[in-house]
């Protein structure tokens, strides 16, 4: 699952009750904080489309028809061709 392109080390400071505490529960072997950091980053990533979307949902402005899509690519396309 994991990509072992390269690999960095990475020195944290906790305090010690929760590195104690961390340590008893097996979550400081690198497998586990690599498995823990992709899930945190893949439901950042998914958070980060729902905004999007959100925002996107809340503009007023109606949508453009395909058509009209397809119009305003012509257009451009045309206007490049003439300025070259």
């Amino acid at each position: 699952m994991h990509e072992d392109h390269t690999m960095t080390t990475v020195q944290i400071n906790l305090p010690d009750q929760l590195a104690q505490e961390a340590q008893r529960a097996g979550l400081l072997t690198p497998a586990t904080i690599e498995r823990i950091l992709r899930e945190y980053l893949k439901v950042h990533k998914t958070d980060e489309l729902f905004a999007a979307m959100e925002r996107m949902a809340a503009v007023d402005e109606p949508a453009m028809a395909p058509e009209q899509v397809a119009d305003e690519l012509h257009t451009m396309r045309s206007e490049r061709r003439g300025s070259r």
